[in-house]
C-alpha cells in the first residue's frame, strides 16, 4: 500500500532541499531530485519507526496558552 504526499522542495545553494507538508518535520535534502525523493522517502520511514517505538522515559504534558 502506498500513500501519496506533495512534495514541496527548492534550491539552497548546491542542494534540493524538501519538506512533506502534510507531515509536520519530515525535511531532507539531496544534490539532484532524485536522491531528494530517495531521502524524503527514508525521512518519512525513520518518523514512522521513532513514533512506533516504545519511550524509555516517561513523557508528561501540559496544556499552555500561546498569544495569537
Amino acid at each position: 500500500m502506498s500513500i501519496r504526499f506533495k512534495l514541496q522542495y527548492w534550491k539552497d545553494g548546491p542542494w534540493l532541499v524538501g519538506r512533506l507538508p502534510q507531515v509536520p518535520g519530515v525535511f531532507s535534502q539531496g544534490a539532484s531530485l532524485e536522491e531528494l525523493e530517495v531521502n524524503i522517502r527514508d525521512a518519512y520511514r525513520i518518523m514512522l519507526e521513532e513514533e512506533a517505538a516504545p519511550l524509555s522515559v516517561p513523557v508528561k504534558t501540559k496544556e499552555i496558552e500561546v498569544p495569537s
